[in-house]
């Protein structure tokens, strides 16, 4: 699959929302992607599964995936293209990941660019943490999870270092491993 070269490159800074420690990335994709592709970067420089149900907000409206169960109305994110949402640098898009965790995230609009020549999009070029493992219980759960695994005489200390695999480091953070990440799942375009 030959993929567009993007004219138009837009760089956004991801936070996830409402905790002490700030998570954060910060990623360049071209304005050609739909919101859709924006969620699949999104679950994937942050970490997330793709397992649960994801929204966009922007000035009072919601985008994601249509469910005809719905009685709200929610926008196509498959039909919107970014370059197509009347943003400017320093506004900002909400990203909620897993209805009953309620991670909020912002993405805010930093620069709108040419794309560089010889550089893949996306791309993540900064960030800062881990993300929470999935299905935690939120914020309040994030906190108990910390607590339990950094505290060695926590009555949960064992079973929660099992459930999540033997070690966590929140601290934890690579651009090297993000970029892996996105150029093992997504076709890329390059500018030529």
């Amino acid at each position: 699959m030959t993929a567009k070269r993007p004219e138009n490159i837009l760089q956004f800074r991801v936070s996830l929302d409402h905790l002490e420690a700030r998570i954060w990335r910060r990623i360049q994709v071209p304005d050609s992607f739909t919101l859709k592709q924006l969620h699949r970067v999104v679950q994937l420089v942050m970490g997330w599964q793709d397992s649960h149900l994801h929204e966009f907000i922007l000035s009072g409206k919601r985008y994601g995936e249509p469910n005809a169960e719905d009685e709200e109305n929610v926008i196509d994110e498959g039909a919107v293209r970014l370059r197509d949402l009347a943003i400017s640098n320093g506004d900002g898009i909400g990203y909620v990941y897993d209805f009953g965790d309620n991670w909020q995230h912002q993405l805010v609009l930093e620069a709108k660019l040419v794309s560089a020549p010889q550089s893949l999009y996306p791309s993540c070029i900064a960030g800062e943490r881990n993300t929470p493992p999935e299905d935690v219980g939120g914020i309040d759960g994030y906190a108990e999870f910390l607590d339990a695994i950094t505290n060695p005489d926590h009555k949960e200390y064992e079973a929660t270092l099992a459930w999540v695999g033997g070690h966590f480091d929140p601290e934890a953070f690579s651009v090297t491993e993000m970029n892996e990440r996105l150029r093992r799942s997504l076709p890329l375009s390059r500018k030529r």
